[in-house]
């Protein structure tokens, strides 16, 4: 490992990519720990081993003397509920209580809904911490019940994501209900591919509920309705939902009817965007407000792929097609992969090809119940940029 490595491991980056190992082989056992050292033989931090997917080694310190044991795991657990309990709202009952690296215990998401926990594991490393981490979650939480998702790759190969299982206490109800600026939604924490409620778009759905009051809206891509929900209380005139998933619309009508808000003003489409969008500017439709928060990868009806980055542009085009001169496009984007320099440039590209133009009047990203370590760039996924239309 080279100095330039050490050095962006002393800064703050918390993974040691395969790649940097030189091809030394290490025969070590998933979640072993690795002390990492320099040229010079000087400490540099310790983690834990992956021999699978290209980040080798995931820090958890950066002492000689700590370990990840039980005790620290319990302490960590302790800081990041004291840390949400400072920067977030009483009321909230849908927010994340442990966001891996930024809060020390790399690999491991967790996330709150209501009197419910749900665990997401990155890495197969992370299993034998998993006794310790019900253990903080119990004492320091109380929750009903604690719920596991195994997000890597299992042995046997690819396979169909399984649902979150039962780890510790009561079996949750099969609806949900958590909350988040007074606005209740129905979640499913055993649901393999989303609860329902994206938790770490909260600070985008404020900023759109800001806007919404009188203004006609687009939702594209629009899930469980939650955009949707937003703008209806804070009074859009019009409503459209657009999702290629009927099922999905179901779930954002029991949405509306959980908060006591009214379908009336409200069109749910099922259907591609792109497809839908043509259909509305052939019949000279326009919006005030067009939401865009498309998935980061995701099959269509004819079994063609969206890729974020390679698509993008058309989205934007299409969107701009169907806004009103002086509206707002909110866009958001939630792969790492993509950089906000990039993603600024694809805003602009959509804007040239409908020959209009485009101006970021605010950005916002992650909560801060979603701490990324200082030096680590990539954690930085979430991009949503508010822009006025001209």
């Amino acid at each position: 490992m080279g100095n330039d490595v050490a050095w962006r491991l002393r800064a703050g980056h918390p993974w040691l990519f395969r790649d940097a190992l030189g091809g030394r082989p290490l025969r070590e056992p998933p979640g072993a720990p690795i002390d990492i050292v320099d040229p010079s033989g000087t400490f540099v931090g310790r983690g834990l081993y992956d021999p699978e997917g290209p980040v080798a080694v995931r820090l958890f310190t950066r002492h000689p003397d700590e370990q990840l044991d039980p005790p620290t795991i319990r302490q960590r657990v302790a800081h990041a509920q004291a840390l949400r309990a400072r920067l977030l709202e009483p009321t909230l009952s849908a927010h994340r209580i442990i966001h891996g690296e930024g809060d020390g215990l790399p690999g491991i998401t967790v996330d709150r809904y209501g009197e419910y926990l749900v665990v997401h594991l990155y890495t197969a490393a992370v299993e034998p911490l998993l006794p310790a981490l019900r253990e903080g979650l119990a004492t320091h939480w109380a929750p009903k019940g604690i719920y596991e998702q195994r997000r890597f790759r299992p042995p046997t190969g690819e396979g169909t994501r399984p649902p979150a299982e039962l780890g510790w206490g009561e079996v949750a109800p099969v609806e949900l209900v958590a909350e988040e600026e007074g606005i209740k939604f129905a979640v499913d924490v055993t649901a393999p591919l989303g609860s329902g409620l994206f938790i770490d778009l909260r600070q985008g759905r404020r900023l759109v509920a800001r806007h919404a009051a009188g203004r006609r809206v687009l939702n594209l891509f629009s899930y469980t309705g939650a955009f949707s929900v937003h703008a209806a209380r804070a009074g859009a005139t019009e409503i459209v939902s657009v999702d290629l998933a009927t099922r999905a619309h179901g779930r954002a009508r029991r949405n509306l009817q959980l908060n006591g808000l009214s379908e009336a003003g409200h069109e749910f489409i099922p259907g591609d965007a792109i497809k839908v969008m043509a259909r509305m500017q052939d019949r000279g439709r326009k919006f005030d407000l067009i939401i865009i928060d498309p998935p980061s990868f995701a099959r269509g009806p004819g079994g063609q792929v969206f890729v974020a980055q390679k698509d993008y542009r058309d989205l934007v085009a299409a969107a701009l097609g169907l806004t009103e001169r002086g509206g707002l496009l909110a866009c958001a984007s939630n792969t790492a992969k993509l950089p906000l320099e990039e993603f600024d440039r694809i805003l602009g590209d959509g804007a040239a090809h409908a020959h209009r133009t485009l101006a970021v009047v605010e950005r916002t990203g992650l909560p801060p119940d979603f701490p990324i370590p200082a030096g680590f760039p990539e954690g930085h996924y979430l991009k949503f940029e508010l822009c006025a239309v001209g």
